[in-house]
């Protein structure tokens, strides 16, 4: 089955996504997905009040731009909200928008270098071991978690270009694609993903997870061309989608079809209605998915 679940965008102030996680908790939506954009609102934290406000929904942060954190605090984090929240947080790891990366002194010099070595350090802390390395960016000495996650969990990566694609296949447990990404490019990327895993010998599923960006409501083919117009995406053929829950349902399937297997709706960044965006994607457009 095809998951399906919506952003909390950090547009809005943080006193709103209270009443956004448990409406999504209570209409039944199988995953609520943060951002961290710089400099907006923790990704983190944010997290860890939407998991307490919240009782089944899974909750996701993408992603942690890797330049801001030692990766022992973000082991540190991700393993306390594993034990407190058993199988609904997820986190993935990115390297982070360069230009904002450079405004808080964090810009690396080969961004690819240090995901990879987070990813790889993180992914050996949380399944308990005591981890040493030396790398270009990441030192750890003797380092090993108290509260490992009692099971081994899934760290997945953000990436766009084929060279971080490849990277997220050979490093990470999933992919997350941006809502520049249209059918064609989910292909591409899963070819992409799936060459890094067999280079690295990598048996396993590997999750693709796509955003989508989505408007409904009477403006909602105005606000879709803005947002596109705004990202300068206006000529990216199938990307987006504006309407009515099977149009969305649509959208999504052909998402589907190309590989992903999880479809995270994006409202525009002024959805008039974020709460109804929840429920309309829970109790609308998720029957019309299978």
């Amino acid at each position: 089955m095809t998951g399906l679940g919506a952003v909390f965008r950090p547009q809005l102030p943080p006193e709103r996504l209270r009443s956004v996680a448990r409406l999504a908790d209570e209409a039944g939506l199988e995953e609520l997905w943060l951002w961290e954009d710089c400099f907006l609102e923790g990704g983190i934290s944010a997290a860890a009040a939407a998991l307490a406000w919240t009782e089944r929904v899974r909750v996701g942060v993408g992603l942690l731009p890797v330049p801001l954190r030692n990766v022992a605090l973000t082991a540190m984090e991700a393993a306390t909200l594993h034990r407190l929240f058993p199988g609904r947080a997820q986190l993935a790891v990115g390297h982070g928008v360069q230009d904002w990366m450079g405004q808080v002194g964090a810009r690396a010099e080969s961004p690819l270098t240090l995901l990879r070595e987070h990813l790889t350090a993180l992914r050996a802390l949380l399944r308990g071991e005591r981890v040493s390395t030396d790398g270009r960016y990441v030192h750890l000495d003797g380092v090993a978690l108290d509260w490992p996650p009692p099971a081994a969990v899934p760290v997945l990566a953000g990436a766009t270009g084929p060279r971080t694609l490849r990277l997220s296949g050979e490093a990470a447990d999933g992919t997350i694609l941006t809502a520049s990404t249209p059918p064609a490019g989910v292909r591409r990327a899963r070819g992409l993903v799936e060459e890094g895993r067999r280079a690295a010998g990598r048996t396993g599923g590997h999750r693709i997870v796509v955003n989508l960006l989505a408007a409904t409501g009477p403006d909602a083919e105005s606000r879709l061309r803005a947002e596109l117009a705004a990202e300068g995406l206006s000529g990216v053929p199938d990307l987006g989608v504006a309407g009515d829950a099977p149009a969305v349902a649509k959208a999504v399937q052909s998402l589907a079809d190309a590989g992903a297997d999880t479809v995270v709706l994006q409202p525009t960044a002024d959805e008039p209605d974020p709460e109804g965006f929840i429920r309309f994607t829970a109790r609308e457009v998720r029957p019309l998915v299978p």
